[in-house]
């Protein structure tokens, strides 16, 4: 197997979507690291996030770069702002939520990787802005997700 090296600059990578508001670069993709894992930024508009769903396969992990987020794990909700970090383990329904009036910015990593599989599908579903909720829930369920509920509220 050939040895695969990626350094990129500031805004590169691949780029998608998952709805509106929420542009993805994904630095490295489960395709680039033997399906170890998926390194990706996510924009986040204000007052927006995804829905409550699961990953059966997929752990996660959300960094906070930009941004003050509502994350919903389990049952419990967090506050994180700049810095702030959260594992969402698989099994575990979780969703977040940027509560500020700008754009937040969150890192994201998958493992293992391949998430720029469904987001090259839920993308042109969702983007604008009033998708399908039963294609959706058929994309999700064929990465081994599936779709609980909302996106989380404000309050």
């Amino acid at each position: 197997m050939e040895t695969h090296y990626i350094a990129l600059e500031e805004g590169n990578g691949l780029k998608l979507n998952s709805g509106p508001g929420r542009d993805l670069i994904f630095k490295v993709t489960g395709d680039d690291t033997g399906g170890a894992f998926d390194y990706f930024i996510v924009q986040v508009a204000p007052k927006s996030g995804p829905p409550l769903h699961v990953h059966h396969f997929q752990e996660e992990t959300i960094h906070v770069l930009k941004g003050h987020f509502k994350i919903r794990i389990g049952e419990e909700f967090f506050f994180l702002t700049e810095g702030g970090f959260a594992y969402l383990p698989s099994k575990v329904p979780h969703a977040f939520l940027n509560l500020t009036d700008e754009p937040g910015e969150v890192v994201v990593v998958y493992t293992p990787g391949g998430g720029h599989h469904f987001y090259e599908e839920l993308g042109p579903l969702t983007r604008n802005g009033h998708p399908d909720r039963a294609l959706v829930a058929q994309v999700f369920e064929k990465y081994g997700m599936t779709l609980l509920g909302p996106p989380l509220s404000q309050d």
